[in-house]
């Protein structure tokens, strides 16, 4: 483990061990396999004796790295890379679960993760029930002899909706719960589940950790004892992650506490803005004293975060015409990027749940999800502006914010 105390400093030099071409910066290692010294080595390391890499669907220097780099920043003792943030959450819960178990389930889930819990899941037996944010009165009494996994994300998505992570983590251990919680959207800068009681932490790594728009990837991270099983399931089942994608995920950890910094910064400066803007129903984010769970978003995160959600008036063709009206910000499902992007969670993200599991979820037909990037605030708020006058039937104006 690292003897550094902060987390920039950890992020930045944490690294895999130099060859001896004593390079500054850990290298690419595109290779599919290791070689071994001798026939004993090799027995030792697939017997588990030994560490070391045998074959870059078991382990590589460069998914080392980002995992070493990632325990370090959650506070986690060892993880497990893969190929896409949603392998991630699959593996977290599929390696460690078996038919005929149950998992309790915020409601407030990104849609992929509903598909697993409603479509796949129930192909192999094991069964789920919601819980609702806003009611965690209920949650104990939700609670069943076979249940084995608690499942939430906070903040949610779309929504920004919190779970109280102290908590939460005082519930699992209460009924020797598996507690798994996605921090994506807080990334380890913002807010470390561990700490609160959490079992996994799981991320898509895709979003602010690569913060780029560059590469997929996912990481599921805990106690050796659950990994150990998580990580049997990955190797065998094989959604490695790349070692290319492993060295830019690794490299990206230098700089996410300044991305975020800005990406906070702007995404407050926005949401102020349009909390009161006459052509918005509401503006929801963390940091905002209007939120509904503002002191528990001041207990547990560092910071609110990059995404803002605000529901546009006049509904599902009037949000429509508000994403047609940008000019500058991108039209994507992605998030976390440098670059600002705005989606229509109704009619993309969450197109496959039904209007009644929508509403559920806070999920309105003119709900519309900016992650907010690192460009001028003002030009993103220009942009913002333009937009809901275009989406009125106003001709866009030059607008100085």
């Amino acid at each position: 483990m690292s003897s550094y105390k902060h987390f920039e400093t950890q992020a930045i030099r944490t690294r895999a061990e130099k060859s001896q071409n004593r390079e500054h910066t850990t290298p690419v290692y595109m290779t599919s396999s290791f070689t071994f010294e001798d026939a004993e080595q090799a027995r030792a390391l697939f017997g588990d004796e030994i560490a070391g890499n045998i074959y870059t669907r078991f382990s590589n220097p460069n998914n080392n790295e980002l995992i070493d780099k990632l325990c370090l920043l959650e506070g986690t003792e060892d993880g497990v890379a893969t190929a896409s943030g949603m392998a991630a959450m699959f593996t977290s819960m599929a390696g460690l679960l078996k038919s005929g178990d149950h998992i309790l389930a915020s409601r407030s889930l990104f849609g992929s993760t509903h598909q697993i819990l409603t479509g796949i899941f129930p192909k192999w037996g094991i069964e789920h029930t919601y819980a609702d944010i806003e009611k965690p009165e209920t949650w104990e009494g939700l609670i069943r002899k076979n249940t084995k996994m608690i499942f939430v994300e906070t903040p949610s998505n779309p929504g920004l909706d919190l779970v109280d992570l102290e908590w939460l983590g005082k519930l699992a251990a209460a009924h020797n719960l598996i507690l798994n919680v996605d921090n994506c959207f807080a990334t380890p800068y913002l807010q470390q589940p561990a700490k609160w009681g959490a079992h996994l932490v799981t991320h898509s790594a895709t979003k602010f950790i690569d913060g780029q728009g560059r590469a997929i990837g996912g990481v599921v991270l805990g106690p050796k004892d659950l990994i150990k099983d998580v990580r049997y399931f990955s190797r065998h089942s094989g959604p490695a992650l790349s070692p290319f994608n492993g060295w830019l995920l690794s490299k990206s950890l230098e700089t996410l506490h300044v991305r975020m910094d800005r990406h906070c910064e702007n995404a407050m400066k926005i949401a102020e803005y349009l909390e009161d803007h006459k052509d918005l129903e509401f503006v929801k984010y963390p940091f905002l004293k209007s939120h509904p769970q503002y002191e528990l978003a001041r207990k547990q995160m560092k910071l609110g975060g990059g995404l803002i959600t605000f529901n546009v008036k006049g509904g599902l063709e009037r949000g429509r015409r508000f994403l047609d009206g940008l000019k500058m910000i991108s039209f994507t499902a992605n998030l976390g990027d440098t670059r600002t992007s705005a989606t229509h969670p109704a009619s993309t993200t969450h197109s496959k749940l039904s209007d009644e599991e929508r509403a559920a979820v806070g999920i309105y037909p003119g709900l519309v999800r900016v992650s907010v990037g690192l460009e001028n605030v003002n030009d993103i708020l220009e942009d913002i502006e333009n937009a809901l006058r275009i989406s009125r039937g106003i001709t866009q104006v030059a607008y100085n914010i």
